[in-house]
């Protein structure tokens, strides 16, 4: 047969590079970076390539599994999705509504499937018990986001193609191009920074690739960050260096902000960050001189134990000197299908309700995830039952993996709509596979949100949906059908208002993800009314992308809610500067405890997440799983390089093997996350070759940043020491 060329986006990560696919046959010849994608420019990493091995993975699931007993047996779809509904319904009448929860992984916002049409299924549910990755990741972004500007997508982004300076903390785009912050070709972008004069200034407690390719990398103790900014925030405020120009028009708060960082100094900081006094200040200076510069952090300022304050003055920093909505400061895009503007919007909500067991607070309509464990194990009323999973593997990817493996085996029902049998969806009674990423179309709805520059992309299937097989959006539109069937849910309301809703659910219960976004593409900002009238029709004829222009200024017409102002100091996050001093600036806080280390994780750019170990492209070569420990911490307690040893924490203990490296602050291990595959019932043959162990068995479900419920999965206390020993 002649060879077929197609063009798509990668929607492994955030990068959404553009990709050529060469087919023939029926099988992917090649997978290349396209050299016309507007935004990626060809850029291309090798999770790109391995989109050939997650299609042809043998491990992979095609048809709906039940478990029956101890044996899983293939069923047919109808079977499947009636005895769930069934299951789902008879539970919540006995047990209640929030007795049934969801829990939403990571790939979930990278299939528009998920996006477009979940709500078909969790509508008729309405369960407060909602879960995702999010609150292991970045919700003190949005909910910061939220505080601030009033929408949880208003996350400004680095325009790193124009800008002069950046300073980042706890992130690695060499391995990630990005996280919340779309910026494929990441090397390039820097590279023609520094060439214009432009600086890149790090702060990590490891010296990763990112800080191989900096100006200046400064070691900083896993946690401490909130001291830093703080810090640089009341130099910049506090020593006449603000210059907030056109901001300061509708800006409500900066002096509130001012006062309450006063006495938060260089000096203090240093006691606790390991970072010179001097330096903090020099820092601070260089930012508020810079003509366009950038305040950017990410993972290791979000999973600690003071995220949300973090995340709050780093704005704070970009807004008082000026460079929020600046050329070369930190921008908002304006993507093709604005989900910020609309009827069906969702700027967010905060603490509208509490978990059952600790209390702790739901943002935006989920809950914090390290409180699922202790919802499904302790009784009462309202207790968990029964766990809907969607692309999630929560055993590997949350804080004390070991406690939820231990929760999932007790469940009434757990249904995994899931393309593998993991660490997590071996306790399902029900597995329903959808489609594989090549064969469904695509967009990328949310990453466009924070990408360098407006692009518009669609992206068909490669391959025809196999016979017998449902997409995800498919599936929860089936399953919907059936739970609003025996429901017997009624729209409430005047005539007008119930015929509304029906319609809107019949729209949304029948129209395929593609119908949704030529809908979406011709109401934006470039649709029907603009120059550009982008329509799905023209995004067709355009597969390699159409460029919408670099960022441009939005504010404050992009804010959300009538009253188009900053609020630079919001009540909640000036209260928490009594915990940040109780509990990080005091005495006993910054003094480090015998035998003890901090814990960080990492990330590979041949990984993702828990979900990327099963394709031998990516996990061949040399091992990437090892516990890095610097040679000063293995000398003082008698360890050698490559030696095995046990880590343990409060709530559990591995063996791992150790790799030396000055690469690490004294003082600091690293651990990468989503490894640990050697657990039994999993069915992925690559994975388990190479198991590493779940940085998640040493995190702390307890250990969270108190104003957002976020995960505190970073600056973990540890003890290492010979597994020998241990085994003696």
């Amino acid at each position: 047969m002649s060879e077929e060329v197609h063009y798509g986006a990668c929607n492994l990560c955030e990068a959404i590079c553009g990709l050529e696919f060469r087919v023939r046959d029926g099988h992917v010849v090649s997978i290349r970076g396209d050299d016309r994608d507007p935004l990626s420019r060809g850029h291309i990493c090798p999770k790109a390539v391995a989109l050939q091995d997650l299609h042809e993975d043998p491990d992979r699931l095609r048809r709906p599994l039940k478990r029956v007993g101890e044996r899983w047996e293939e069923v047919s779809w109808d079977q499947a999705l009636d005895e769930i509904a069934d299951r789902l319904v008879a539970i919540q009448r006995q047990h209640g509504t929030n007795s049934v929860a969801a829990y939403l992984g990571n790939p979930s916002v990278h299939n528009w499937g998920n996006l477009t049409h979940s709500a078909a299924l969790f509508g008729p549910l309405k369960t407060r018990s909602r879960y995702s990755a999010t609150s292991v990741d970045q919700l003190p972004h949005q909910l910061v986001a939220y505080w601030l500007y009033g929408h949880q997508l208003l996350l400004p982004v680095p325009d790193i193609d124009r800008s002069q300076y950046i300073l980042m903390l706890g992130a690695n785009p060499m391995a990630s191009n990005g996280s919340l912050w779309t910026v494929p070709d990441f090397r390039n972008r820097l590279k023609a920074m520094q060439a214009r004069g432009g600086r890149l200034v790090l702060i990590d407690p490891r010296r990763t690739e990112t800080a191989e390719v900096a100006d200046e990398h400064h070691f900083i103790r896993p946690g401490s960050d909130a001291a830093l900014l703080l810090a640089l925030l009341n130099v910049v405020l506090n020593e006449g260096l603000a210059k907030p120009g056109r901001l300061a028009d509708f800006t409500d708060g900066l002096e509130q902000a001012a006062a309450a960082v006063r006495d938060y100094t260089p000096e203090r900081a240093a006691t606790v960050t390991g970072i010179a006094a001097g330096d903090i200040r020099r820092i601070a200076r260089e930012l508020a001189a810079a003509p366009a510069a950038a305040v950017y952090g990410r993972m290791g300022v979000s999973t600690q134990a003071f995220g949300t304050l973090c995340q709050w003055a780093i704005q704070l920093l970009n807004i008082a000197t000026g460079n929020l909505d600046r050329e070369g400061g930190v921008m908002l895009p304006h993507p093709a299908v604005d989900l910020i503007k609309g009827g069906n919007s969702k700027p967010g909500h905060y603490a509208a309700w509490k978990t059952r067991v600790r209390g702790l607070p739901e943002f935006g309509g989920e809950l914090p995830v390290s409180a699922l464990a202790e919802e499904i194990l302790t009784p009462g009323e309202g207790q968990v039952r029964a766990l809907v999973t969607i692309a999630g593997n929560p055993v590997l990817s949350t804080p004390n993996g070991r406690q939820l493996d231990e929760a999932l085996g007790r469940l009434e029902l757990m249904v995994c709509v899931d393309t593998y049998l993991n660490e997590t969806t071996r306790h399902a009674h029900f597995i329903l596979p959808p489609t594989g990423g090549l064969e469904h179309d695509h967009y990328d709805l949310v990453f466009h949100h924070l990408a360098v520059r407006n692009t518009a992309k669609y992206s068909p299937a490669i391959f025809p949906k196999p016979k017998g097989s449902l997409h995800d959006w498919e599936i929860f539109v089936k399953l919907g059908r059936r739970l609003r069937e025996r429901l017997d849910e009624r729209p409430r309301g005047s005539l007008l208002q119930r015929l509304g809703i029906r319609l809107k659910d019949e729209f949304l219960l029948r129209a395929p993800p593609h119908r949704i976004l030529d809908l979406g593409l011709r109401l934006g900002p470039y649709g029907r009314k603009s120059p550009q009238k982008l329509s799905l029709a023209k995004l067709k004829a355009h597969p390699q992308g159409i460029d919408l222009g670099p960022l441009r200024p939005a504010l404050p017409q992009r804010l959300h809610g009538k009253a188009k102002r900053i609020a630079a100091a919001p009540a909640a996050v000036l209260a928490d500067l009594q915990r940040f001093e109780r509990e990080l600036l005091s005495q006993e806080a910054a003094a480090p405890r015998p035998g003890e280390l901090w814990l960080i994780g990492r990330r590979h750019v041949r990984s993702n997440n828990s979900w990327m170990h099963n394709s031998q492209r990516l996990v061949k070569g040399k091992p990437r799983h090892q516990l890095f420990m610097h040679p000063q911490d293995l000398a003082e307690r008698g360890l050698s390089d490559g030696q095995k040893v046990r880590v343990s924490s409060r709530v559990g203990s591995v063996e791992v093997e150790m790799q030396a490296t000055e690469d690490i602050m004294p003082g600091v291990v690293s651990l990468p996350h989503g490894w640990g595959h050697a657990r039994p019932g999993v069915k992925l043959r690559i994975a388990q070759a190479h198991p590493g162990q779940s940085a998640n068995d040493l995190t702390d479900d307890q250990a969270l940043d108190a104003l957002s419920g976020n995960a505190a999965l970073n600056g973990i206390r540890v003890k290492v020491e010979s597994a020998a020993v241990q085994a003696a």
